[in-house]
Parts: structure tokens; C-alpha cells; sequence
């Protein structure tokens, strides 16, 4: 491991996204957006849906939407449990969109076969894909 880093595995419920050594993670906590360093006290707590920026050794950050979950640190290790994490420069932004308007339809409906809370996460996780991925076109 690096002198400076310190090891970072995130998986979704489908796959292992990643395992390697970092040198700074920025995620949106529950409470706010937080950072982690090497020798970070240890700590447990829920992600919003959000931003997740990773910096490797001698790279660029790399940026993910992260639609909730939560993250552990302890011993120089932390480990990011993801309901859904993509990288922001894959996100598809006329999926993302076609999707928060499908949300946007069943909230609208409201009729008794609409689970109310499932379209309403949806919604806000279309929003949050799209949010990261027109400020990375920006860019």
C-alpha cells in the first residue's frame, strides 16, 4: 500500500466496482459530504445520493453518482456499500432523463398501484445522475 493511501473496495449489490489503493475519498454523507484521508478515525455511516470523487496515486479524481448507501473506515481501509454507484462520465443522460419523467408520471398518477416512496427514490436517483452528468460535460 502506499505511504499516502490507504485501501478502498466499493461494491453495488451487482458487482464489485472497485478494490485499489486511494489517497483521498469524498463522499456524501447522511450529515453532509465527508472526506477521507490515510489514518481516518474509524467510522460507519449512511451515503445520500450524491457525488463520490475518488483520487488514486498519481491520477486524476474520478467522479461516481451514488445513489445511497453506506460507508465504513477503519485500519486504513474503507469500504463504500453502494445501492447504485456509476461513473459520471457513462451516465446516460436521455436514460436519466426518460426515467425521471417516468417517476414524474406514477408520483402524478397517484393512483392505488403506485408505491409512492419506490417512484419517489426513483425520481430523486434520475435527478442526482443527471445533476453529476451535465456538470461533468461543463467541464
Amino acid at each position: 500500500m502506499a505511504e499516502n493511501g490507504f485501501r478502498l473496495t466499493v461494491l453495488t449489490e451487482e458487482k464489485a466496482v472497485l478494490d485499489d489503493t486511494v489517497v483521498s475519498l469524498i463522499a456524501p454523507g447522511t450529515e453532509g459530504y465527508l472526506g477521507v484521508l490515510r489514518n481516518h478515525a474509524a467510522l460507519v455511516t449512511g451515503l445520500a445520493p450524491g457525488k463520490v470523487t475518488v483520487t488514486r496515486p498519481s491520477r486524476d479524481p474520478e467522479d461516481y453518482a451514488v445513489s445511497g448507501g453506506f460507508l465504513e473506515v477503519q485500519h486504513n481501509t474503507a469500504t463504500l456499500l453502494a445501492d447504485a454507484l456509476e461513473p459520471v462520465r457513462e451516465i446516460d443522460v436521455p436514460r436519466a432523463e426518460a426515467a425521471a419523467a417516468r417517476a414524474r408520471e406514477r408520483l402524478a398518477a397517484r393512483g392505488p398501484d403506485v408505491d409512492v416512496a419506490r417512484a419517489a427514490a426513483a425520481l430523486k436517483r434520475a435527478l442526482n445522475r443527471m445533476r453529476w452528468a451535465r456538470q461533468a460535460a461543463r467541464r
